[in-house]
Formats: structure tokens, sequence, C-alpha cells
């Protein structure tokens, strides 16, 4: 035979994690199989056809500036871009847009086929080949041994994915998709730790059916915003608007009629779903007493009449969904594509894992997205990219790569898995990051790139527009710092947007600092200043604005972190054992003996690790 099926890094699953997994590990020079089900799915968006979002945005960004390829497919495919919370400060902005669901796949497929050193192959992976505590390959469904050095395992929710629809289940992974078996009964038998988990996803409408007019339109951006970097990237394709309606008390009705046959209430489904994207069930349980709740549809393509109904996930039987459906404003004539459906699925402990994704258990196996115990498309990409990286260096050589909480969200994600683990779908929030002012979307490109580029996964065009944004914004920062607004030069425009008069001359930076002041509304009443940003990119623009308005935060921020750092550089030694320092507490010793931390850092950030039990270990190591 002619087909040679040893290689460097084999990923398994293309969907979000298991993409930006073998992109990052081919482009760093890794022969890599990406093995999936189906070709035709790969990065198939299972629930919304929408990317980013509080937080997750910010996760886009960074997937960007590291040189991942999910901003990119993003932009290209594109519908509908918002950066949400814009009234709120810039560390709070979190980009958001809406996709072709059919170009998104198609824009993915077009990156993996252009992309050297990488290989597909569709099948499905039934068991690891494992040799002396280290994987060296994976065995198909089709009796194929496939050799590798390093595999990430990114299956999503296929790992003995069950579906339920009120009293119905039909076991697969996805809707029409069959379920993979094997991989979670062998791990088990390894010692690794397994649970349950469930997610659910809506109904999918006919746009025909729908009485838009009854409802309120929700437009996108019209502006220079989007997810890459890259100046050569830009939204291609017709923007459409969404539309907002709510559920009424006839709604409420309609669906606690189903209830006795809701697989949430009835027993039928066990596992925890997530807290914070509840079923409706779940919700007209828990908040009874609300007569509304918002109703989002959002198209799945300019092509397509296919709507997602965002707000309305439930696994009630689907002539239940009809009804309630039915009940709803402006959907009174709805006519079904689907009904909405829940999934159960394997997934394991995080704190079974190192910072770079690879398992303690078995050396050069990795683990990526919901395996981990996330949820979200986003986290699942951050994951891979991070996965596929490491899988490539543990081949080829070089220093593990992994983010401080300082860095990244992408970091803070992996060290609470790490450290914490979950008791439910891991969905990322601003309100996780203690750095939210060092973690801004607008920055990614300068906390990542550089690090990326010399590690070999950026390119040098990413790398070359980075120095070219940081020498505009230096030298644009200092004219501003230098540059002197002389008494009455702005005092009838300062009137007229609320804010005082000068007493006396200040510098344009100083005038920035005031919260009613912006650059490009201030250099319409300076003819220098207007002059100075003509040249100058709106992001350019925008990001000197921030450092300006925020750099006393900034600064406050970078003393936090830099406090963090020195506990970081306190290693701990994998030998060292717990369990003779009596001094400890019982729940110190327990978890510390369990997650073993890399360092002081990382042992405080552990649940049930007190503040005395972190003296105890820092004397000791002193010592």
């Amino acid at each position: 035979m002619n087909t040679d099926f040893t290689y460097d890094v084999i990923v398994v699953g293309a969907g979000h994690a298991g993409c930006e997994a073998a992109s990052a590990a081919a482009r760093m020079g890794s022969k890599t199989l990406l093995i999936t089900m189906d070709m035709n799915k790969i990065a198939q968006m299972s629930c919304n056809p929408a990317v980013g979002g509080i937080a997750k945005g910010q996760i886009v960004r960074e997937i960007d500036a590291l040189g991942g390829q999910m901003g990119i497919v993003t932009d290209k495919s594109a519908i509908q871009f918002r950066m949400l919370n814009q009234s709120k400060g810039a560390a709070m902005w979190s980009p958001r847009s809406q996709s072709d669901r059919k170009r998104f796949i198609e824009e993915w497929i077009k990156v993996l086929s252009h992309t050297d050193n990488l290989y597909i192959w569709q099948d499905i992976v039934v068991s690891l080949i494992i040799k002396d505590n280290k994987v060296c390959g994976v065995k198909t469904m089709l009796g194929i041994e496939m050799n590798a050095q390093a595999v990430v395992l990114t299956n999503g929710t296929f790992l003995n994915g069950l579906m339920h629809c009120g009293k119905t289940q039909v076991k697969g992974g996805r809707i029409s998709e069959p379920a993979s078996y094997g991989i979670t009964e062998q791990l088990v038998e390894l010692g690794f730790k397994a649970d349950r988990m469930k997610t659910g996803t809506p109904a999918r409408i006919d746009a025909r059916s729908i009485h838009f007019d009854q409802m309120t339109r929700q437009d996108g951006d019209n502006d220079w915003h989007q997810f890459s970097y890259l100046n050569t990237v830009h939204r291609e394709l017709k923007q459409m608007p969404c539309w907002i309606t709510y559920t009424n008390p006839k709604t409420h009705e309609a669906l606690r009629a189903g209830l006795k046959d809701s697989p949430l209430f009835n027993g039928q489904i066990q596992s925890i779903g997530p807290r914070y994207c509840p079923s409706i069930e779940t919700k007209i349980v828990t908040f009874a007493n609300t007569d509304a709740h918002q109703i989002f549809l959002e198209p799945e393509g300019v092509d397509s009449n296919e709507y997602y109904v965002n707000g309305f996930s439930s696994s009630l039987p689907w002539q239940v969904q009809l009804a309630g459906l039915k009940t709803i404003k402006g959907l009174e004539d709805v006519v079904l594509y689907r009904p909405g459906y829940a999934i159960e699925y394997d997934f394991f402990d995080p704190t079974q894992l190192h910072h770079t994704l690879e398992t303690k258990q078995i050396r050069n196996l990795f683990f990526a997205g919901q395996i981990n115990g996330t949820t979200g498309y986003e986290e699942a990409a951050g994951q891979g990219l991070v996965a596929g990286v490491n899988a490539h260096i543990n081949v080829h050589g070089g220093t593990p790569f992994s983010m401080g909480r300082d860095e990244s969200y992408i970091g803070v994600l992996i060290d609470d898995l790490v450290n914490k683990g979950v008791d439910e779908p891991y969905r990322m929030f601003t309100s996780r990051a203690e750095y939210r002012i060092l973690l801004r979307q607008d920055n990614a490109d300068e906390r990542l790139t550089q690090r990326s580029y010399e590690m070999g996964l950026a390119n040098r065009d990413r790398y070359d527009l980075l120095r070219q944004k940081q020498t505009a914004c230096a030298e644009f920062i200092e004219y501003m710092q230098n540059t002197i607004v002389h008494k009455g030069e702005v005092d009838g425009w300062l009137e007229q947007i609320g804010s005082t008069a000068l007493h006396e001359g200040c510098k344009i930076s100083d005038l920035i600092l005031r919260p009613q002041v912006n650059i490009k509304a201030l250099a319409k009443t300076l003819p220098a200043l207007k002059n100075k940003i003509e040249n100058l990119s709106d992001e350019i623009i925008e990001s000197c604005e921030i450092q300006i308005k925020y750099a006393g935060y900034i600064k406050r921020e970078k003393m936090e972190a830099a406090k963090l750092q020195r506990l970081d550089q306190i290693r701990i030694s994998d030998a060292f054992n717990y369990d003779e320092v009596q001094s400890l507490s019982t729940e110190a010793r327990q978890k510390l003996s369990a997650i073993h931390p890399q360092s002081i850092a990382e042992a405080s950030r552990i649940p049930g690790v007190s503040p005395n039990d972190i003296s105890v270990l820092l004397l000791l190591l002193g010592r």
C-alpha cells in the first residue's frame, strides 16, 4: 500500500477546537491528520449561528492575534456584526457576529485545504494506541491503525452522545449524526475520571412563516470593527438584521402543560446543563413570576429561510414546543424545520490536565473543547489552538506554551479548568478575569502576537502589522502628551458638550481624560489634531484613546499582575509529597495531591487551599 498512516500529530474531531488545533500544528511544521465523521460538516455551528459575545469575543480576538483562524473565518462569513457593551468601559467591549452557517463551513474548508502539512480523513476513532503511558496513535471504525507522536482529542458532544426530544431518545452526537463509542471506556479503564454533561439547542423555523412586521428590528453596527487584526480581511456578505420578540403568559401556560414529559423534569436527564444558557422550560420554572422572556430570531444565512430561535432552547416534545412558539407575537403561523433537543455526552475532569492541555496520565495526549467540560465555540477554539501548538512542541521540541491570567482570557479559561475543575458546563465571562482592563479586545495583538511569532505560529505579515501599529500609537500618544490646547481655543465646544471650560492651557491628553471628550470629536474643533489623525486608522485612534483614558487603571492592574507573577516563579516539584505536611489542612492536602500545581500561584487558586496553607508552602519551599 502507498498510504502511509504515520503522522506527527493526529487531531480527532473537526469542530471548532479540532480545526484550530490541526491548523496550528500543521502551520508550525507538524505533519498533521484531522479525522472527522463528515467532511461536509467541518466546523459546523451546532447551535446558534454566531461567534463572540461577552468575553467570548475577546477570546476570538486572542485567537486571531495568536495566528489562529476563527476571527478570519468569522469576518468572511459575517452577516451582522455588533460591538456589545459600548455604553460601558473599554474593558467590557465585546465583539459578536452572526455568521452565514454554510459560508462559515466553506471558509474553514478553504483554510484547511490550503494549509501545508495538513491531511484529512473521514472516519470514526474508536480507541487510542497507548504504550508505556504514551499515546502512539489511534484505531478507527474502519479497522485502520494510524500512528502519531501526539494525539489531540476534540470530540465535542459525540462521546456516548444521547439526544432527547420529549420522551424520545436518539443516540447521536448531533442531529442526524452518530455518536462515538469506545474512547471514554478505554480512558476510564486507564484511570481517567469521566462524567456526563448536558446542553441543548432551540427549534429552527421557516422565515416565510414569520411576521417580522410585528417584531423589533435589530441591525448590526456599520463601522470598521471586526474580529481579525489583519487589514486584508473584511466582511464580504450582505448584512442582515435580527429580530426581537417576547414570550408571554400564554406561552408559559402552553409549555407548563408539557413539563410532565420534559426530560429535564421527569428524571430522564440526570446530567448538569449550562446555568447561563437555560432552556425555556427551566426559565418558566425558575422564574415562575416572570411574564415575558426575550426571544431573538437570528438568520442562518444570506440564501437561507432558516432562522434560529435564540432564547427558546428546549427538549420538550416537539408538539409542546410548536404550541408554545405559536403563542409568541409574530410566530402565530410559524412553520418548523426541526424542533429543539437536548444532548447528553461524556466529558473528563479537566484537573487531569497540565496547562498545556496535555493529560497528566498519558504523555502526548491532549484534550480540547467540550471534552474538558466547557461550552461554546470560542472556548473550544481557544483550547484547540493551545493544544495544537503544544502537540507540535512535544513532537519537535521547544518551550511548552501556556498563558497567564494576566495575558489572555484563554489563559484564564485554562487556568480555571486545570485548577478548579467544573461542576457545570464552563462558560467564559468578563467577571472571571481579575485583569479585565489588561485583557481588552482592542489590545490582544499587543499582548500575544509577538510571542506567537517568536514560537513560529503567527506569520511575518501579522508581526509587521503589529509593529506598525505600536509605532504609530507611541508617536500619536507622545504628540497628544506634548501638545498644548490654549485657554479659549475649545471653550465653546466644551460648554456645548456639557464639560467645563479651560481655566488655563492643558495638554490634549488631559482633555481626552474627560468622559465627554473623544479624539475624533475634539479633532473637529482643533485643526492641528484633525490634520494629525487624517492618516491614522480608526483602530489606532481608538487604541490610543483607550490607553490615555485608562492609563491609571492599566498601571494599577499591571502592578497587581506583577505580584502574581512573583508567586508563579516559585515552582513546586511534581514529586512534592503533600500528605507528609501535617500543617496543611486535610482538604488542602487532598486537593494539592490530586492536582499537583506547578507553582505557588497555581496552588493559591485551587478551591479549598487557604491563605494559611499557602503560607505553609512558602515556608517549606523557602527552606
